[in-house]
């Protein structure tokens, strides 16, 4: 598996045109030749051509960076509500580094605020459709086609750094309490983190802290454990038992950690062996205590019961090269999604394993590399891709391909370009314009929000065409 950040470069202060269509400095440059979509994997830029992010196809679409690039991240759970719709909004998270050398890398907890945004119709207005001149300002259209607009400007980022010895492979907060966090040192060691202290100060402050006038703290881990054999990039927490973690290396073993107290652990030094290869994702089961997943390079899926002993209670063949990336779907606890080296994913129902061929859906679309893969933790049916092909897909598995539709919103859109027919059904939005994407994950509190981290920093992106798939204000209070 492709893991390491290429060529990992320090972030400057300021930031050139991005070709995602960064929300906060939007052009309204129009191109001289008539637009067309650009299919990725199949057409080619041609000397002098570049590509145009459609910002209307976003509710919100922001790039920022913390300095160095970053592996892996994850979003800390919040107390600012449950189901969060209206902009602009705030989230919080904690981001490990890739540094050039092992002394300059640190654990970033930062809080980004003021993510602006506006909610868009899915078809637009008719006046929007007959408005073609090249001089109109966007921004009329844009608040025509709008049902709720919500902030301005540019997002602020609150950042505080915790010095962490050597690269950070993978980071996760604990569910039940996100201000605890683990992470997998490229030295081999997993430690986990108290980040309380740094999450009270940002909280309670206001003020844009520039990447790189933030100091570092040297902060001690509440634990380092050196047992691995290896350096891995395998972490997980229970949804179901607070404190309870798995980490899995690259020589094929699975240590479990059970808490002790809320601030001890006891690490099993027997570990759980039954992969060939090295350990790539740890997933817990959304709904068995004592069960999880893992995936590994030598190309299975084994699943584990702690109370069954070391060796796994089931192992699959489910792909023909390394397994990168596994997720278990929290919503329907039978499906398990894999991600594979070769560029395709595949969809598990977990009821059919003793009938042989559990796959119930395998994409091919991705070229290169699954990086990342994760259930929508709002509709059951919907999950997101990144791979080495600098793409971020957002898949529907509940969708089929509908003739009679697609014709009656082309007559609404007017729309003239044909998509390709071999494009999966079930494709919903592709994000481009992130360099080297390694990992994604949803905002489990605000819907459709996505958070991506690539080797030009973080993507936050909100697509308008999910927007159908979760709650209306209307059946939300507050």
């Amino acid at each position: 598996m492709v893991r390491t950040i290429k060529n990992p470069k320090k972030a400057k202060r300021k930031n050139k045109g991005s070709k995602n269509g960064e929300g906060s400095s939007s052009s309204n440059s129009v191109p001289s030749l008539p637009a067309k979509v650009w299919q990725p994997g199949v057409d080619k830029l041609e000397e002098g051509e570049e590509l145009q992010c459609d910002i209307s196809a976003y509710n919100s679409l922001h790039a920022l960076h913390i300095g160095w690039p970053c592996l892996s991240f994850d979003v800390l759970h919040d107390s600012l509500g449950l189901v969060r719709t209206e902009f602009p909004h705030t989230v919080y998270c904690a981001a490990g580094t890739q540094a050039e050398q092992a002394s300059w890398n640190s654990i970033g907890i930062f809080k980004i605020s003021n993510i602006s945004g506006k909610r868009r119709k899915l078809v637009p207005t008719k006046s929007a459709a007959n408005d073609s001149g090249a001089d109109s300002d966007s921004s009329d259209s844009d608040e025509d086609e709008a049902e709720e607009d919500g902030g301005s400007g540019a997002p602020v980022l609150q950042l505080r750094k915790v010095f962490h010895q050597g690269c950070v492979n993978r980071i996760r907060a604990m569910t039940q309490k996100p201000h605890i966090c683990a992470s997998w040192a490229d030295t081999g060691h997993v430690q986990v983190w108290d980040f309380s202290s740094h999450l009270n100060a940002l909280a309670e402050s206001e003020t844009e802290v520039s990447r790189g006038a933030s100091t570092v703290s040297n902060q001690a881990p509440l634990v380092k454990f050196g047992g691995h054999k290896d350096e891995g990039y395998a972490l997980d927490w229970s949804p179901l038992v607070p404190g309870r973690l798995v980490s899995g290396d690259c020589k094929s073993c699975i240590h479990l950690w059970e808490p002790t107290s809320d601030t001890t652990w006891n690490v099993d030094a027997n570990p759980f062996v039954g992969h060939t290869g090295s350990v790539e994702d740890l997933q817990w089961s959304p709904t068995e205590p004592y069960v999880f997943a893992s995936c590994s390079v030598d190309g299975n899926i084994a699943i584990w019961d702690t109370r069954l002993g070391k060796s796994p209670a089931a192992s699959i063949k489910a792909h023909n090269a390394d397994v990168n990336v596994i997720s278990w779907n929290r919503l329907a606890s039978c499906m398990l999604a894999s991600g594979s080296d070769d560029g395709t994913f595949s969809i598990r129902d977990l009821r059919l394993l003793k009938e042989g061929d559990s796959v119930v859906a395998h994409f091919e679309y991705h070229k290169h590399p699954i990086t990342s893969i994760e259930w929508c933790p709002h509709e059951a049916s919907t999950l997101a891709v990144s791979s080495s092909d600098n793409q971020l897909t957002i898949w529907d598995l509940s969708l089929e391909r509908d003739e009679e539709e697609e014709a009656e919103f082309k007559a609404k859109t007017r729309e003239e370009v044909n998509a390709p027919a071999d494009l999966p059904p079930q494709l919903l939005f592709v994000h481009q314009g992130q360099k080297d994407l390694k990992e994604l994950h949803w905002h489990s509190q605000i819907p459709g929000m996505l958070i991506s981290t690539a080797a030009d920093g973080f993507n936050i992106l909100m697509p308008s065409n999910i927007e159908s798939a979760l709650p209306s204000n209307d059946m939300i209070e507050g």
